[in-house]
């Protein structure tokens, strides 16, 4: 057998060496999904990024969203530089303006800030009323706009002295809901339409009606609770 260069041979063994600590480098490199101490930005070079996540300033770590024209869309960070305070969710619009954020203190929504129904009348003898007999008669009426596919609505009713009567709602047109009888409550909850999509971002009108079922007599109603919800 040739005799090889003893170069040759420490040649060799060097590679083999370094092919040893390649492989072990492969293997032990920290994974390509994982981003430590550092922050991950998405967008077009020398524009604001579209997308980063990651550390913010100071000990906090935090994420943006961005239109692809700069505008922030979301952003989850508080700005204070600690890794320990709470951090807020907040949407914008195009203009900048906070549309949606939530309550960081006590949970739920900060904003926007949502209509409540104010105190209503106790005196029944003012509340939305008829002496109709015979047919339903539309005694209140409201518009909203639709946003969610379901409505909870809460009715007092009463009727006068020895007279008794009905209440029930309609929604865009159609009865909504069941048919109350005086004093018991109007409590109801469900679907708006059954086709959402056909009536989303678009004016509901919600009619209260009520009709005397006894000889004569007034028949009262009065809303207390009205809101959407989901399905």
């Amino acid at each position: 057998m040739p005799q090889l260069p003893e170069d040759i041979i420490d040649r060799l063994t060097q590679m083999e060496r370094r092919i040893q600590q390649l492989s072990t480098a492969v293997n032990t490199r920290p994974a390509l999904n994982t981003v430590s101490d550092g922050a991950l930005s998405v967008g077009r070079a020398g524009d604001s990024p579209v997308f980063r996540v990651g550390k913010w300033s100071g000990a906090e770590y935090g994420m943006a969203v961005r239109r692809q024209t700069g505008e922030l869309a979301m952003s989850l960070y508080n700005g204070d530089g600690t890794d320990t305070s709470l951090q807020p969710v907040r949407f914008y619009d195009v203009h900048g303006h906070e549309i949606l954020s939530d309550d960081i203190a006590a949970g739920g929504i900060a904003r926007p800030w949502l209509n409540m129904l104010p105190p209503q009348d106790t005196a029944v003898a003012r509340w939305p009323q008829t002496t109709a007999t015979g047919s339903f008669t539309t005694i209140a009426m409201s518009y909203n706009v639709v946003w969610q596919p379901n409505m909870r609505l809460l009715i007092n009713t009463r009727a006068s002295s020895g007279a008794t009567g009905q209440v029930q709602v309609l929604v865009n047109g159609a009865q909504w809901g069941g048919v109350a009888t005086t004093p018991a409550d109007f409590d109801s909850s469900g679907p708006i339409s059954s086709d959402f999509s056909s009536v989303y971002n678009t004016l509901l009108k919600v009619e209260i009606q009520a009709v005397v079922t006894s000889a004569s007599g007034t028949v009262y109603a009065n809303p207390v609770l009205m809101y959407g919800r989901q399905t």
